[in-house]
């Protein structure tokens, strides 16, 4: 266990506020990830409520940071199960998309960055929720198969199965895009050829 992680763990299970910052702004960003990977519509809602389950929680935790790791995403599959169900109970909502204006930054680059995320949860959305979760833990999360088999509860050759069907999905998908786009006449009738 490195040094700072042993002593942010020892800060966060006394209470210091920088601790729980601490933690919190190094496992966001690939808890969000895994969230949004799996197909939560509200992965804001989601992701705090799986760090306040890791903060009521974290006095009870021992272990290292590789432990650490597991332990939290753990707490995120299992919360992201439970809306799930909860999202199953409820009946359909429609709601207007907002979001907020960001003023300022390159409008190029979000632009990319915006079409590049839906252009992934749209090739995600063909995977089976058990790969798309694979793909999550393995990617985003940064696990081994042997991890992921634990995390997941599932044996070390389903996960594999898993991974090797979704990527093979994702490739066949990918193929068939590139193929489209490469059908496609890049001048339209009517169009002058120059």
């Amino acid at each position: 266990m490195t040094s700072s992680f042993a002593q942010t763990l020892a800060a966060a299970k006394a209470g210091d506020g920088w601790a729980f910052d601490a933690l919190f702004n190094t496992w966001n960003p690939r808890i969000t990830g895994f969230v949004r990977g799996r197909g939560i519509s509200d992965s804001d809602d989601v992701v705090n409520e799986i760090f306040l389950g890791v903060f009521r929680s974290i006095g009870s935790f021992n272990g290292d940071e590789a432990a650490f790791r597991a332990w939290i995403f753990r707490i995120a599959r299992n919360k992201i199960a439970d809306e799930y169900r909860s999202t199953a109970r409820r009946p359909p909502q429609t709601t207007l998309a907002h979001r907020p204006l960001v003023r300022g930054g390159d409008v190029e680059i979000d632009v990319e960055q915006r079409l590049g995320n839906e252009r992934l949860h749209l090739l995600l959305a063909h995977l089976t929720d058990e790969q798309r979760e694979v793909l999550a833990l393995r990617v985003i999360g940064d696990f081994t198969i042997d991890q992921i088999a634990e995390i997941t509860g599932k044996r070390r050759g389903s996960v594999k199965q898993l991974q090797r069907r979704a990527l093979r999905r994702l490739e066949r998908l990918l193929a068939e895009e590139s193929e489209a786009d490469s059908s496609v006449d890049p001048y339209p009738s009517g169009h002058n050829r120059r």
